[in-house]
């Protein structure tokens, strides 16, 4: 019987870990939970410990008492190591070390099987785990690649409203107003153009289709494609315009769908 790869689970959050575990359980007969921690100091405990070995860590980045960083300056790791995290802000996309991964929250079977894949086949060429470059993890982690803007605050009159960009559905050119669309139906005036939102919102959960439209991923009902080649979009809430993607931004509109 060939040996089991030993995982430990460091993640301060009860049900992620709970998640994890199962998953891992469910999917893969050849791994081993060999320990959980939801702390630096519990993580270094445990990795200090001659006893213990691990061959992979899933490891979250904010554990309830600092920061993942933190364990690679208390103690050595000698393990694969794939980071657990919520924020695909994150530039771990492009992070090259070879001895770490990454996958997002809420849990991505694929993306978990491609992570385990890699570690079993690092093990199975009997390929030392390398040193983390924590310098360069650090600066991977928290590098964000634009500061894009979480929250739009509304003015009408003495009152003041404050949208989480997540709850917004798409954005339009009114007369000559910007206005926003709420995924619950509020509509509101936003005092920006939309030249000015199209540069400071997350590109990945927004996209421009036309002069006077942004769209946000989750407003999109249906695409039906139109005469001249030309995509309409049904949005959700229903907009009171026609929602057309411009045909010079018909290639980026597509490669923007594939990448979600």
């Amino acid at each position: 019987m060939k040996p089991k790869m030993k995982a430990l689970i460091v993640e301060d959050e009860a049900p992620s870990r709970t998640n994890l575990v199962n998953a891992l359980a469910r999917m893969f007969d050849d791994i081993e939970i060999v320990g959980t921690a939801e702390s630096v100091a519990g993580t270094v405990e445990f990795l200090r410990n001659p006893a213990n070995t691990a061959d992979v860590i899933f490891m979250d980045v904010e554990l309830s008492d600092g920061m993942c960083f933190d364990i690679f300056d208390l103690t050595e790791v000698h393990a694969d190591v794939v980071i657990v995290t919520a924020y695909d802000s994150y530039a771990l996309r492009a992070f090259g070390i070879d001895s770490v991964d990454y996958i997002l929250k809420p849990l991505d079977t694929d993306e978990l099987r491609r992570a385990v894949e890699r570690c079993r086949r690092r093990l199975a060429a009997k390929t030392p785990s390398q040193p983390v470059d924590i310098a360069a993890l650090r600066s991977a982690l928290e590098r964000r690649e634009h500061p894009y803007k979480r929250r739009f605050v509304i003015r009408i009159g003495d009152r003041i409203t404050i949208v989480n960009a997540c709850d917004i559905a798409y954005f339009y050119a009114e007369d000559k107003s910007t206005m926003l669309m709420t995924f619950e139906g509020k509509r509101h005036i936003v005092d920006q153009s939309l030249d000015s939102i199209s540069d400071s919102i997350d590109p990945d959960n927004f996209f421009r289709i036309s002069r006077s439209c942004i769209v946000a991923i989750g407003s999109i009902n249906s695409i039906s494609k139109q005469a001249n080649n030309r995509l309409k979009l049904t949005l959700q809430p229903k907009s009171d315009f026609e929602a057309f993607v411009s045909r010079f931004r018909i290639g980026d509109f597509m490669d923007w769908l594939e990448e979600k």
